[in-house]
């Protein structure tokens, strides 16, 4: 203040200028609170308004300090400090954040880092199990080619010695059709056998194949050359007539077989002529229908007789004897000699079957009766089956045998 005189005079007459409408009416409230209040004071109120233009001068001079370049200064510090403070919060908490930031990515970062690891484990397992893969198919490639080349070995083995297995497989083939030849009597069997070598060496067209078909060639005219008995439709007749024994009569049964009635023979008229002549026609029909009628009854009277009374000769008395039950093992013996004579036709056993048929025929004239259709049926198949040859000389397939096991002697 003692500095600068003139300053704060011109402040202090503003701010009193100023300040008088202000206080003024503060005068004036005081003034009319006092004149209310003691009336009778003048001197209290000119000093509270004396006390108050001191205060208000006082007041209005307080500004003049902000002008002095010692508070400017200070005031300037002031605020850059703030404006510091303020920047250093901010730094802080950027700081802060940053930080709280880079720990986020940091720890997503090792998560990442460990499920990476994990991947890594995993892709280098299936890594190491895809190679174990691989080096199974390389061994199994290794061992593929193994056998390819063993088998071209073998190809080209099989190439240079395919005509020395063609003639092994015939003469095993041939082998076990002169077996069967021999033993069951199986001429279709070996006729086959003989086409489909025959027809493997032509498809071969080797030249030195040409001695062994003219062999086969000369074993097979000689099998079409022997006589065709049809075992099959023998078997068949036999099959049949077991199958007929049951509807054969017995001799001992009680309703044998009856006979046809002799035909009815009807009296012809003789012819005439005229008037006359009808009447004698006349007399000669009834005398015609008469005696037809006569000779109708006359016979069926007799026929009638005769069926009470049958006479017939029997050679085997006991054959009218038999039971029931002896009956039936008649008629299951009769059938078991049959099936006996098959078995013999399938293995061509000309005496056994033979045998059984005479056996079985005698049984039929024994034990059965003789007049009776089926039973004379049943004799007829039997003496036509007896007549059957099957007692036939069966050739050897020795040419062919010897001429392929002598073709495979000479080959080198």
């Amino acid at each position: 203040m003692s500095e600068h005189p003139d300053k704060p005079l011109v402040s202090a007459s503003t701010d009193a200028s100023a300040a008088e409408p202000a206080a003024a009416p503060a005068g004036a409230s005081s003034a009319t609170s006092s004149a209310t209040s003691s009336p009778a004071a003048p001197s209290e109120s000119s000093a509270e308004a004396d006390a108050l233009r001191a205060a208000s001068s006082e007041r209005w001079q307080l500004p003049g300090i902000l002008l002095q370049p010692e508070f400017r200064l200070k005031a300037v510090i002031g605020v850059l400090a703030l404006l510091l403070a303020l920047q250093w919060w901010n730094a802080r908490t950027d700081v802060t954040d940053l930080r709280r930031e880079v720990a986020q990515r940091l720890q997503s970062g090792e998560q990442t880092n460990s499920q990476t690891k994990l991947i890594a484990s995993r892709v280098d397992d299936e890594l190491k199990v895809l190679q174990g893969k691989v080096a199974v198919l390389d061994a199994k490639q290794i061992e593929s080619q193994g056998q390819q080349l063993a088998l071209e070995q073998l190809y080209q083995d099989l190439a240079k010695n395919r005509d020395d297995w063609a003639l092994a497989e015939i003469e095993q083939v041939l082998s076990t059709a002169s077996q069967q030849l021999q033993l069951a009597g199986n001429i279709r069997g070996a006729l086959i056998a003989l086409q489909n070598a025959d027809a493997r060496l032509s498809r071969a067209d080797r030249p030195q194949f040409i001695a062994i078909r003219r062999a086969i060639t000369r074993d097979i005219d000689n099998l079409k050359s022997l006589p065709n008995v049809d075992l099959t439709g023998i078997a068949l007749r036999l099959d049949t007539l077991v199958g007929e024994i049951d509807d054969m009569p017995l001799l001992s049964d009680e309703k044998p077989a009856v006979l046809a009635p002799p035909p009815k023979t009807r009296l012809a008229a003789s012819p005439s002529s005229g008037a006359a002549g009808s009447v004698a026609a006349v007399a000669q029909d009834w005398r015609s229908a008469w005696l037809e009628y006569w000779h109708r009854w006359t016979s069926d009277l007799w026929h009638d007789i005769r069926d009470l009374v049958r006479v017939r000769t029997v050679s085997s008395p006991e054959a009218l004897l038999l039971s029931p039950g002896e009956a039936f093992f008649a008629r299951e013996n009769l059938k078991l000699r049959l099936l006996n004579a098959r078995l013999a036709l399938l293995s061509r056993n000309d005496a056994a079957f033979r045998s059984d048929l005479i056996e079985a025929d005698r049984a039929l004239a024994r034990y059965f009766d003789t007049r009776a259709r089926q039973t004379k049926a049943g004799r007829e198949q039997i003496r036509q089956l007896q007549e059957s040859v099957l007692n036939i000389e069966m050739p050897t397939l020795s040419h062919s045998l010897n001429a392929v096991r002598q073709s495979r002697s000479t080959r080198p």
